[in-house]
């Protein structure tokens, strides 16, 4: 009887209210309500289209964008201009330290030079680097010894494929084939099932932008119109920019205290826009690997696909049990892992230009190719973003991959990671230094409560170290590659990270007034990060620029 009056009263209620409105609307043409409705109905999805296109927090956006608009302001773009000029400038003459003579080649000669003229430029131009690579001053960057029996193979190698192609399979059937054996070598390295396939790439960047552009077509195959890539904050940044040219939505997953992606946070940002769950071995900042083995149960319980990105230590992380370091299931082992991107132009020891991208079955990887079957050209199809490709860079990794073998890359493997967690004790006894993030592999990442780490970064960075700079948190790290991988390297490395902390320690500003510092401390502050893009675009600037004049201040 309560529920029946109950309804009752609803009823007679939202009757009322029909009524009411009925009498307000009737005072109105109706011609005008119709264009009210339809006009407001168009405002509503053109503002829903606005904010749905970024998964940026809208009052960050607002922000920006207020930010903007005082920009253009003249007398703003002045004390922006005053700022930002010498600034401009200084990483120009940065950029060009090491060019000692100054002189920049910009016409093509009249009569060529000979070989020997061409090498001895050549020879000069290569001795402007000061950095002691051998020596595991660099993080990172260059992950062989160069040995000189491997340079001598490669320059013959090089020599045999250096015009070759494998845009044309048929002109350079040798070349299509070394690809093809890297490619399935990488494969089986990952126990990728039968009817697994892939592509090499030019590096992880590419092979990551390959992923994001099958799940895309994937996703919209499936009804998804604005697909969106869930990651880890700490993901490599090729995945925003795989977002920004594949016109996608990139959702970022906060991580737990180890630098870890919370997966119930990931599970609870799934939604069904989201077209592929990442999940990184390791991560760049922190070496930090991510819990594949769960990522994997959430995709196969969202039926989303799951990319691994073993970019960084794709080369480490497959011989890691035979080196006697325990890992958690990360390849295709796990059911729910779809494609996995690997380097081999790091740990694999190739030279720069190599990077597979792998997938579980052909019918994923056909998500990747492109086609054009109509063109007046001919039939056009790439399975890449590149349509000629250096087939030089397969032959001289498959050349590596042969000539290293699987015991080699254990070795080095245990050497790199032994060195690795000698590191790891060094720094947990500094005084005031603690560790960034779980390093798991081969990457360690330190930050300080105590003073400015950019000031330490600083100080190594004026004894001849190249290290990382990270943020959010500051933080630097050090990629240890094979050139680290020795007792002398190790000891050095800390006793001179020691030495550092300690002086910044004793600093009246405990740091915080070195460049490094200032500079993060001032792109922290902007809520506009086009001003950050500014400089950043600056320092690529710098990089294309002809040397500035001595004389010039």
């Amino acid at each position: 009887m309560l529920l029946s009056d109950g309804a009752s009263l609803i009823v007679d209620k939202v009757s009322h209210l029909h009524e009411i409105s009925c009498d307000h609307l009737r005072k109105f043409d109706p011609l005008v309500l119709v264009v009210g409705a339809v006009g407001g109905t168009l405002v509503y999805l053109h503002v829903s289209k606005v904010y749905s296109r970024s998964e940026v927090p809208l009052h960050k956006r607002l922000g920006s964008f207020a930010f903007t608009q005082a920009r253009k302001l003249a007398f703003v773009q002045r004390k922006i201009a005053e700022k930002l000029e010498p600034a401009k400038d200084d990483i120009l003459r940065s950029i060009h330290k090491d060019d000692s003579d100054r002189v920049f080649i910009t016409d093509i000669p009249t009569v060529g030079k000979s070989p020997a003229e061409v090498q001895q430029l050549a020879t000069k131009y290569d001795a402007y680097g000061h950095f002691e690579v051998g020596q595991g001053k660099v993080s990172g960057t260059v992950y062989t010894d160069r040995g000189e029996e491997h340079l001598e193979m490669l320059a013959k190698i090089y020599h045999d494929f250096a015009y070759s192609n494998p845009l044309h399979p048929d002109v350079f059937p040798g070349v299509r084939k070394m690809e093809a054996e890297v490619i399935r070598m990488v494969l089986n390295l990952y126990h990728a099932p039968r009817g697994a396939s892939g592509s090499m790439t030019t590096g992880g960047t590419e092979s990551i932008i390959m992923a994001c552009f099958a799940y895309r077509k994937m996703g919209t195959s499936r009804g998804i119109d604005s697909p969106v890539i869930l990651c880890a904050t700490t993901a490599h940044a090729a995945f925003d920019k795989a977002a920004h040219l594949c016109g996608m939505r990139i959702r970022h997953v906060p991580v737990d205290e180890k630098n870890r992606v919370d997966l119930k946070a990931m599970e609870r940002m799934i939604s069904k826009d989201v077209c592929m769950l990442v999940g990184s071995a390791p991560n760049f900042p922190s070496g930090t690997v991510d819990p594949i083995k769960e990522i994997s149960k959430l995709g196969l319980k969202y039926k989303v696909p799951v990319h691994v990105d073993a970019c960084l230590g794709g080369f480490l992380i497959p011989f890691l049990e035979e080196a006697g370091y325990g890992i958690d299931l990360f390849d295709f082992r796990l059911s729910g892992v779809t494609s996995i991107s690997c380097d081999t132009h790091k740990y694999g020891c190739t030279p720069k230009g190599s990077s597979i991208i792998m997938y579980r079955s052909q019918e994923l990887h056909h998500f990747q190719f492109f086609s054009v079957p109509e063109w007046c050209g001919g039939i056009y199809a790439t399975p890449t973003i590149t349509g000629s490709r250096a087939g030089a860079n397969a032959a001289v990794a498959w050349a590596t991959l042969l000539y290293l073998g699987k015991e080699e890359y254990v070795r080095r493997c245990r050497e790199i990671v032994k060195s690795t967690r000698a590191i790891v004790a060094g720094v947990e006894k500094i005084p005031g230094m603690k560790l960034l993030g779980s390093p798991d592999v081969s990457v360690v990442a330190f930050t300080s409560t105590e003073f400015n780490i950019y000031a330490v970064g600083d100080i190594l960075h004026k004894k001849g170290y190249n290290l990382n700079t990270l943020q959010n948190p500051d933080a630097i790290h050090v990629c240890l590659t094979y050139n680290h991988a020795s007792e002398s390297a190790v000891r050095s490395f800390l006793a001179d990270l020691l030495e550092a902390s300690t002086a910044v320690s004793h600093m009246s500003d405990r740091g915080n007034g070195s460049a490094t510092a200032a500079l993060y401390g001032m792109a922290a502050q902007i809520p506009d990060k086009s001003l950050v893009d500014e400089m950043a675009f600056a320092y690529l600037d710098a990089c294309y620029a002809e040397p500035p004049s001595r004389l010039e201040r």
